[in-house]
């Protein structure tokens, strides 16, 4: 019940004071065009980053600024996966900006990554509507493969992820993407591993483990394969890069 009257209270004092939030079709809108990656009406609707129309989340202006931003890269992050972007590029976005948000010293920092995160997802939007949408069946095995990165995946799981056979699955996977389902699998453990590598401390061979390689020589087989280079070549020259243009 105390959860109930302080709503009721906070509700009352919004009203009497005007302290309304911001019109949900607006809000809507604006993430909207971010999920499009229309630039032009990004800017037009964008809310400066602790307007008036917002809730007060913190009695601390630098916190209050600090949980707006957070919650709208949370949003705008759900919304381009949604709207098509992988969801491994998504969240590993998110949680850089994240995480240089909890590191802002003051208000100019925050505004700043504010304006960095919404235009960089948005054109990575606009990007990702050019590329050849793909089937149903398709994205599901891709969200499938995202979320067991971890683990071994072989066609049979996708198979009874969607309900289909394992050889349409094959068959209808590389007609859509040119890849074999290994070798997507593959890429997509290279990529999250260059994350790691570039992001985290976590050294080489726990990342082989992690991802579900076979051996640390696997790994770094594999790595070199795609990137040219070894795990910990690539560490040297890429460790907590600041250019977000590859993701």
């Amino acid at each position: 019940m105390e959860i109930e009257k302080q709503l009721t209270l906070s509700q009352y004092v919004n009203r009497e004071y005007s302290a309304v939030h911001a019109p949900i079709e607006k809000e809507l809108a604006f993430y909207d065009y971010v999920k499009s990656g229309d630039e032009e009406n990004v800017r037009r609707t964008m809310t400066p980053l602790g307007s008036g129309d917002v809730g007060k989340l913190s009695d601390d202006p630098l916190r209050n600024l600090r949980y707006h931003l957070i919650i709208t890269i949370a949003l705008i992050t759900r919304f381009c996966v949604d709207g098509g972007m992988e969801p491994e590029k998504a969240y590993t976005l998110s949680d850089i900006y994240i995480n240089r948000a909890d590191k802002a010293a003051d208000a100019d920092a925050l505004h700043r990554i504010h304006g960095e995160a919404i235009m960089s997802f948005t054109r990575k939007m606009r990007s990702v509507r050019k590329e050849k949408i793909c089937s149903k069946p398709v994205i599901m095995c891709m969200d499938y493969i995202y979320d067991h990165l971890h683990e071994k995946i072989t066609l049979d799981d996708l198979a009874a992820a969607t309900g289909l056979t394992a050889s349409y699955i094959s068959r209808i996977f590389h007609k859509e993407t040119s890849l074999t389902v290994t070798d997507y699998i593959l890429s997509k453990r290279v990529e999250t591993a260059q994350n790691m590598l570039r992001y985290s401390d976590m050294p080489p061979v726990e990342i082989a483990n992690l991802l579900a390689f076979s051996s640390h020589s696997h790994f770094i087989s594999i790595f070199r394969k795609y990137t040219g280079m070894t795990p910990n070549r690539y560490r040297e020259e890429n460790y907590r890069a600041n250019d977000l243009t590859d993701l």
